[in-house]
C-alpha cells in the first residue's frame, strides 16, 4: 500500500471514531480549520524550492552527536525530510515509509530526519519503529524557519493539543514556544543546491518516498 493510501485509510478512521483514540467532532472540525487556515496564507509556496541553496547545517542527532549538512554532502546528495515529531501518527508513518526505501537510496544518498522533538524522543522513535537513519533536533525550529517551514499553532489548537491531544510541545521539544515545521521533504545536490522539494501545510499529506528513489536513480 502507499503511502498516501495508508494516511487515507488512518485519516478516515480516526475522524470516524473508529480508533481506540477518539476526539469529539468540533475537535476534529477545529483540526481541519487549523489545516486550511495554513494553506491559505500560502507558506508552503514561499518555502525553499528547487534551485534554491540549502541552508548549511549541523545539529544534533538522537545520542547528541553533531551532524553536519557539509560532511554529508562530501559524500554525495543528502534528503533531508522536516516532521512534526513523534507524537503525530501521520509523521510515525510517514518515517517508516522513508525507513522501506532505505535499501535503495543506499549508495546514492545519505537521509536525514529534522524535527524540534528533543533527542530522547527521538531515541524511542528509532527504537519503536527500527529507524536507523539519523534524527535530528532542530532547536526552536531554527533550520525549520531558514527553509521556509516554521509556523506558529493558534491559540486554540495550542488548546486543544493540551486539553484533548494531550500533547505539550513546549515537554516534547527543545524549545520554549509552540511551533512547528510543514512537513518537507528536500533533495539537496553536492554542490547545495535544492534540486527536488515537496512542502506540505496540511500534514495528512506526505509525498511517497519512492518519488526520491526515481529521482536518485535517474
Amino acid at each position: 500500500m502507499k503511502l498516501q493510501d495508508q494516511l487515507d485509510a488512518f485519516k478516515a478512521a480516526f475522524e470516524a471514531g473508529q480508533l481506540p483514540f477518539k476526539l469529539a467532532p468540533s475537535d476534529h472540525e477545529l483540526l481541519r480549520q487549523g489545516i486550511d487556515e495554513l494553506i491559505s496564507t500560502e507558506m508552503a509556496n514561499n518555502a525553499l524550492s528547487v534551485g534554491d541553496r540549502a541552508p548549511e547545517f549541523t545539529l544534533p542527532d538522537t545520542q547528541g552527536n553533531p551532524v553536519s549538512s557539509q560532511q554529508l554532502l562530501a559524500q554525495g546528495p543528502l534528503v533531508v525530510s522536516f516532521y512534526r515529531g513523534g507524537w503525530c501518527p501521520y509523521c510515525n508513518m510517514d518515517l517508516q515509509a522513508l525507513q522501506a526505501v532505505l535499501p535503495e537510496l543506499h549508495d546514492r544518498a545519505n537521509l536525514v530526519a529534522i524535527s524540534p522533538q528533543l533527542p530522547v524522543n527521538g531515541q524511542q522513535m528509532q527504537q519503536a519503529h527500527g529507524l536507523t537513519f539519523p534524527l535530528l533536533t532542530d532547536s526552536d525550529n531554527s533550520l525549520a524557519a531558514q527553509f521556509g517551514l516554521r509556523f506558529a499553532l493558534a491559540d486554540e489548537l495550542v488548546e486543544l493539543y493540551i486539553n484533548s491531544l494531550g500533547i505539550d510541545l513546549t515537554k516534547l521539544n527543545d524549545e520554549s514556544g509552540w511551533t512547528l515545521p510543514m512537513p518537507a521533504r528536500f533533495v539537496i545536490a553536492p554542490g547545495g543546491d535544492i534540486i527536488y522539494a515537496e512542502v506540505n501545510p496540511d500534514y495528512t499529506q506526505r509525498a511517497d518516498p519512492w518519488a526520491l528513489v526515481s529521482l536518485l536513480k535517474g
